[in-house]
């Protein structure tokens, strides 16, 4: 885990996996000692003799890190890491605070709840108003009848779909 004391500062980062490999990386990630996060989401998966419910990687191919200069290299010299995301060449620093909003999404990732309201459509901007995930802005993607919304998050850096009745959101003026 991370030692605040010794004077480092430590960063999130996301880093790319080999594929299929992000659950052996956690592991290994985390028997070193480094703080690393892996959202997984609950599915069924149908054989031919039988269906099975698995944990698979919400984004394929990657895995969240916290590390500071010490242990940087460390996780590029970890099996099945590839390298971490760049932009312009550069890692890219993902802020704490959406990091935390991924972790509070994924409590409630597969939680149903009702439509109760019209006046939402596609394309509004949209922050939601109560439950967990309270203070997070989006975009609505697609109404699904009277069942169900999705929203796009982009303060998190990825696209991720969410489930949410419309009495949890109201309209951002724009």
């Amino acid at each position: 885990m991370q030692d605040y004391s010794s004077g480092h500062s430590y960063k999130w980062y996301a880093a790319y996996t080999d594929s299929r490999a992000e659950k052996k990386v956690y592991k290994e990630l985390g028997s070193k000692g480094i703080e690393c996060y892996l959202p997984l989401k609950t599915v069924k998966r149908q054989w031919s003799d039988r269906i099975k419910t698995i944990e698979s990687p919400l984004i394929p191919g990657y895995i969240f890190v916290c590390v500071s200069n010490k242990e940087y290299y460390e996780v590029l010299l970890t099996a099945g890491v590839r390298r971490y995301v760049c932009f312009e060449g550069n890692p890219t620093p993902i802020p704490e605070k959406q990091i935390e909003d991924l972790k509070c999404f994924m409590q409630f990732l597969n939680e149903e709840t009702q439509v109760t309201s019209e006046r939402i459509r596609k394309g509004d901007a949209v922050r939601i108003v109560s439950g967990p995930l309270s203070g997070i802005s989006g975009e609505v993607v697609e109404i699904r009848g009277k069942r169900c919304i999705l929203l796009r998050f982009k303060d998190l850096g990825f696209c991720v779909h969410a489930e949410l009745g419309t009495n949890n959101i109201e309209l951002i003026n724009g």
